[in-house]
């Protein structure tokens, strides 16, 4: 299994304050997918109501267009998010707020990874910066400027 390719795995959780959905990102997932950027390996939906307990979503009619937006997406399971992992995403999300727990391959990076560990390479560490970090750091050069 070792020189299998396959790429790294992430997770994202993103809240949608006050439940609201609008299934306006859906298209460029699907297009990551169909482009094999990334794989999904499982997709949950929880909804965190306002006592704070948690409860699952089904699939819907996001953008309310007649057609079911995450029909694509139905049964998507991997195993990998068990009921831990829903609980423990829960804690940061506010109540009466709506989640999606997405779980990825990221195909993009399978054969350089492959290639990485057939020679004998490991990963050390990872990281991600925040979006928000970057542009704040982008508007403070741009005052030095």
């Amino acid at each position: 299994m070792a020189d299998a390719e396959i790429g790294p795995i992430d997770y994202i959780v993103v809240e949608f304050p006050g439940s609201r959905m609008t299934g306006e990102g859906l298209p460029m997932l699907v297009d990551l997918v169909d482009r094999g950027v990334i794989r999904i390996l499982d997709l949950v939906f929880v909804k965190k109501e306002l006592d704070g307990t948690l409860s699952g979503l089904e699939l819907a009619d996001l953008d309310r267009d007649g057609s079911l937006d995450l029909a694509v997406f139905e049964g998507v399971s991997s195993g990998l998010i068990g009921p831990d992992d829903v609980e423990e995403a829960g804690t940061v999300l506010e109540p009466g707020s709506s989640a999606g727990i997405l779980v990825y391959e990221n195909c993009w990076a399978a054969p350089f990874a492959a290639a990485l560990r057939r020679g004998g390479a490991q990963l050390v560490a990872s990281g991600r910066i925040p979006v928000q970090a970057i542009l704040a750091s982008l508007d403070d050069v741009d005052q030095l400027t």
